[in-house]
């Protein structure tokens, strides 16, 4: 294999583990807001978009997987931490912790109801 190109081009989409599949469509399409691009038939998966990445949402058991969340923060970018960060208070969202400032990021880490791991960001200063 050549090292000018790079086998992988691109992520076609992540996976998020639920234990309750309708709980999880009515998170990720109405609280978040997300549009749901794709249902797995008659299988409890849907998708979601996010602009960049696609969040595939499953019921774990009904792949024959064992129920796992995430515990690492999948970044959500936002143009305003702080505004999206009260407007998903509203909407009912705990967050961990008080917005960090990175220096070069701004960060909100909250769970979905299955406890996976998500973060507003925002970027505000350039890489490196």
């Amino acid at each position: 294999m050549s090292t000018e190109t790079s086998l992988v081009t691109g992520v076609d989409f992540v996976t998020l583990p639920t234990q309750d599949f309708d709980r999880a469509v009515e998170f990720y399409g109405t609280t978040l807001g997300l549009p749901n691009s794709a249902r797995y038939g008659k299988m409890p998966g849907a998708e979601f978009e996010t602009g960049t990445v696609t969040i595939a949402v499953l019921e774990s058991e009904a792949f024959g997987i064992e129920f796992r969340p995430h515990g690492h923060p999948i970044a959500l970018h936002v143009e305003d931490v702080a505004a999206a960060r009260a407007e998903l208070e509203s909407r009912g969202i705990a967050f961990a912790a008080e917005t960090m400032d990175s220096g070069v990021c701004h960060m909100a880490h909250f769970k979905d109801p299955d406890g996976n791991a998500l973060m507003l960001h925002h970027r505000y200063a350039p890489r490196g």
